[in-house]
């Protein structure tokens, strides 16, 4: 990663939850789903420039993992966050809601007329919303997205207290 650039991730499949965090922080991160083997998965991120981030130690091992693999000795969603900052230093505010949570595609604001196919009962009340070019849905800040963004505030509050001065802000 050159300096000033946010990092790009890759969390294995026993990290899907902590996948789907930095994705609402704002960082680009693709999830394993899939069994794959480890070593297709440390290739996968050495070719999109990816930083792997594993609770497998045996990844430690590969020949090329040094400066690729990022293993934390975690267990809890919230202990992987907090050992994940400590080792990179992350900002859980870096672009809130800024991809797409369920394929990591940037979002874009929303269309009136978008925003007017919402099925959703007071759908006037819809101040933002955004939409995903890529699987073609439209997303708005329901009380989920407050509760999520009150999660993520309580993380750089606790892990990142130099979250404004953090290189990735």
């Amino acid at each position: 990663m050159s300096a000033g650039t946010a990092p790009r991730f890759l969390c294995d499949e026993m990290l899907q939850r902590l996948g789907r965090w930095l994705r609402a922080a704002g960082y680009d991160t693709t999830i394993a789903t899939d069994a794959e083997p480890d070593y297709e998965l440390l290739k996968l991120a050495i070719k999109e420039n990816r930083l792997l981030i594993t609770l497998d130690k045996d990844m430690l091992e590969f020949r090329r993992a040094d400066g690729t693999v990022i293993f934390l000795d975690a267990a809890s969603v919230d202990d992987c966050a907090d050992s994940l900052s400590q080792k990179l230093n992350i900002n859980w505010l870096y672009k809130p809601f800024s991809r797409c949570m369920v394929c990591n595609a940037e979002l874009s604001d929303a269309t009136p007329a978008q925003i007017a196919d919402l099925a959703l009962i007071g759908k006037e009340h819809v101040d933002a919303a955004y939409y995903c070019a890529s699987c073609k849905q439209v997303f708005w800040e329901g009380s989920h997205v407050n509760r999520m963004r009150a999660h993520l505030n309580d993380w750089a509050f606790k892990f990142s207290p130099l979250s404004s001065q953090n290189e990735f802000a």
